[in-house]
């Protein structure tokens, strides 16, 4: 999906819908108050929850979220790198003065 086309078509106020595990969806909206402020709208049709951000929280709320992304795929990474390690030990042989 283009990123540019997807920022600009929300920033429209369309929704944007993100598909979640359970089978439900998470709709992204940004949309005008009473007041001519602009909010981001998360919101679960399902459960009916509804979220009201400032562009700010949202920000703040994006970055999180990016992190906690980054922390999972560097502990993934490792695990795998560590898998990798023991397994390739296992298979290798050590010829030496120490090693019979």
């Amino acid at each position: 999906m283009d990123t540019a086309y997807t920022l600009a078509y929300t920033t429209q106020g369309a929704d944007n819908m993100i598909d979640l595990n359970q089978g439900g969806t998470l709709d992204v909206t940004l949309k005008e108050d009473t007041k001519g402020q602009d909010n981001v709208i998360l919101a679960m049709a399902a459960q009916g929850c509804e979220l009201s951000l400032t562009p700010h929280q949202a920000r703040v709320l994006a970055t999180e979220l990016i992190m906690a992304v980054n922390r999972a795929e560097v502990r993934n990474n490792l695990k795998h790198s560590q898998n990798m390690v023991r397994s390739g030990q296992q298979q290798t042989t050590r010829h030496g003065f120490f090693h019979v």
